[in-house]
């Protein structure tokens, strides 16, 4: 009687996404230029906001980001993976963020902060009240990160925003991880200070009655008024 073969399950290949960075980039350094996209989409916010807490403007952190990405892509046998590809690259973005500020500075043509708040599409959970809540927050934070020295504005976006280990931090901007620790908390300090100053300054517009609110409850009294009277 024949013996019927029994074959392993087939294993379905992995798609794009669910390719390790290290898989991308041999992919990449393979001639795959599709992977790098990949790994461009999958790190380009740490990139960008390791660029941005250097140069404070969004249109430079952008244009940072795009030279760190052409000298990672240049330079991509010289990534050896003892560290993970965002942490490689967004080192690759602080050296050049630092080289263009040093440059600016030499001749003088540091440009002022960006005005325009970083787009987000809006909760459908959250009411226009706390949309309004939520941007002002936002600005208030933003806006007392600027205030930081820019040793300790580096260090706080990359620990405390990009949530990046004290290694990778040390690793991204050169210095020890001891300095990392110190720089952090310190940011931490004058950030408190900076936002409760902010905070007395405008704590008369806690609680604000937005004209949506005001529209609501006035809404809603007319039409309890206009109802008819239930009978006793």
């Amino acid at each position: 009687m024949p013996v019927t073969a029994i074959h392993p399950p087939s294993v379905p290949p992995k798609t794009p996404l669910d390719l390790s960075d290290q898989d991308a980039v041999a992919r990449v350094r393979a001639g795959d230029k599709a992977s790098f996209e990949l790994l461009m989409r999958r790190h380009n916010r740490r990139v960008f906001r390791a660029a941005r807490a250097i140069l404070k403007r969004d249109d430079e952190a952008e244009d940072v980001m795009q030279d760190a990405y052409v000298r990672a892509y240049e330079h991509l046998g010289d990534f050896r993976g003892d560290a993970g590809f965002g942490t490689w690259v967004a080192r690759i973005a602080v050296h050049e963020a630092f080289a263009r500020l040093r440059r600016e500075r030499r001749f003088s043509l540091a440009a002022p902060l960006s005005e325009e708040p970083t787009s987000m599409l809006p909760d459908p959970d959250r009411t226009p009240e706390q949309l309004v809540n939520d941007q002002q927050l936002r600005d208030v934070l933003e806006k007392a990160i600027e205030k930081l020295p820019d040793d300790f504005r580096a260090v706080f976006v990359l620990r405390a925003v990009e949530q990046m280990s004290g290694a990778e931090t040390a690793d991204c901007l050169g210095i020890p991880e001891e300095t990392v620790k110190t720089r952090l908390h310190r940011a931490k300090l004058r950030l408190q200070d900076i936002v409760m100053t902010s905070l007395e300054a405008n704590s008369e517009r806690a609680y604000e009655f937005h004209l949506v609110r005001c529209d609501r409850v006035v809404a809603g009294v007319l039409y309890r008024l206009s109802a008819p009277a239930s009978s006793s």
